[in-house]
């Protein structure tokens, strides 16, 4: 740990500071130091008088948290934003998105959908995100160009798909992405097997011995729906879980996403195996796919962090308003109004997200030693007034409007609500552009 004698790259006083580990604590009138993108002093404001900094910020009204972690998206996908809305999960697919991404996917539009999806999230308080979507490559160029921080998960199909033909082209373009960027300080890189539905047994063989071999995160749609569950029991005989398990692919590497369906043997493989789960509510309330039993793993002991999904099925990438919905259904699908309490639905937001993409040793709570991932939320407003518990008023009051600054690896990427590394106008030009050229305006 640097030592604290010499002057700290920049000192912040919030009103409120949750560490979320430890769990369910909110400091006041404390400060945390920031020096080479790392958290070097969490402490009083007295401590923190002591020390010399190059700069120091008070944040009056603000709560300090570590920055949200969206553990699920398809961040392309912000370009089809509202193109097939209220639709059964199979007809919005297959009759709506497959066509729409085999006839305007490419490498332009993955560069600008990304790009726009980055700077929504990150104007939402939103400091790493998963992302699953073709040109995984050029998805990366614009998570290092962004400051962001995110994992980026190669998806892999049976069937041809945008940059990549077959199978074998998909893991190929993975494993060399992989390689690539081993030692990139805030991208990694994961194998993103689309679904037990869209991937045989021979190929998730594959998935897991190269994960194997390279320590590689593994991210998938699992148990989405109770079609896809009745559907792999009529052609292989067991739950898709079940399936996962004998093939040797369920571990602390697999972040399963969506989860709506689980039996009691469904949750024994999933504690056992010590599987992340990575809940989506918002596009799972919309398509009609079913309710994540929340509070069920967690007492269980399973690992459940909070995605978005994609824009175009949810419709924003607003992981605050995400984490409001999960804590709310939580309760109802429980029947209990203590389930996902606010303190652990922010939890979820963060330090399990990390935990789910394998990133809680650099990120997802305040921590000495950890990257200085953070992000101020103004609770100053006149509808947050007054605060008894500002975490609860965080998650039930607060929408992601509230979001003041946002750093990561100590950077800072938004400054009083606006971008200081990207172009807003550009973005929102571009985004325009797209929209009317796949409207068919401009064909």
């Amino acid at each position: 740990m640097p030592k604290l004698t010499a002057p700290l790259d920049l000192l912040l006083l919030p009103s409120w500071l949750v560490p979320v580990e430890p769990a369910g604590v909110v400091l006041q009138a404390h400060a945390l130091g920031i020096r080479d993108g790392k958290i070097v002093f969490i402490g009083s404001r007295e401590e923190a008088a002591r020390l010399s900094a190059n700069e120091t910020r008070e944040l009056p009204g603000c709560l300090l948290a570590p920055g949200l972690i969206n553990a699920h998206g398809h961040a392309a996908m912000t370009l089809f934003r509202g193109l097939a809305d209220d639709l059964p999960l199979k007809t919005w697919l297959e009759a709506h998105i497959w066509p729409a991404e085999s006839r305007w996917v490419s490498e332009d539009f993955v560069r600008d959908g990304t790009a726009l999806a980055i700077a929504e999230q990150l104007k939402g308080g939103i400091t790493c995100f998963s992302d699953m979507y073709f040109f995984p490559k050029v998805a990366a160029d614009c998570v290092h160009d962004s400051g962001i921080r995110a994992q980026i998960a190669t998806p892999l199909l049976d069937f041809p798909i945008p940059g990549a033909r077959t199978f074998d082209d998909g893991l190929h373009i993975g494993v060399e992405l992989f390689g690539d960027l081993r030692h990139h300080p805030r991208i990694t890189v994961a194998l993103g097997p689309h679904a037990p539905y869209t991937v045989n047994d021979e190929n998730l063989e594959k998935v897991r011995v190269i994960a194997e071999e390279l320590d590689a995160p593994i991210q998938m749609h699992i148990h989405e729906t109770a079609f896809e569950v009745q559907q792999s029991v009529e052609q292989h005989g067991e739950r898709p879980l079940a399936r996962l398990a004998r093939l040797g692919l369920l571990g602390p590497r697999l972040q399963a996403v969506h989860v709506t369906q689980v039996s009691d043997d469904d949750l024994a493989l999933l504690v056992e195996s010590n599987t992340s789960v990575v809940h989506c509510p918002e596009s799972n309330l919309k398509l009609a796919s079913g309710f994540c039993p929340v509070e069920r793993l967690w007492q269980a002991g399973v690992n459940v962090a909070v995605g978005t999904d994609g824009a175009a099925s949810n419709n924003d990438l607003d992981l605050l308003g995400e984490t409001r919905t999960a804590a709310l259904l939580a309760k109802a699908v429980a029947g209990s109004a203590s389930a996902l309490d606010a303190h652990r639905a922010l939890r979820m937001a963060t330090l399990n997200g990390a935990r789910a993409l394998g990133l809680d040793a650099v990120t997802g709570s305040l921590e000495l030693g950890k990257a200085a991932d953070l992000v101020a939320f103004d609770l100053s407003g006149l509808a947050q007034q007054p605060i008894y518990d500002a975490v609860s008023q965080l998650i039930y009051t607060s929408s992601r409007d509230c979001v003041k600054h946002v750093w990561v690896a100590g950077r800072q990427l938004l400054e009083d609500g606006r971008l200081t590394r990207m172009d807003e106008q550009a973005l929102h030009a571009s985004a325009c552009a797209w929209g009317q050229r796949i409207a068919g305006q401009h064909e």
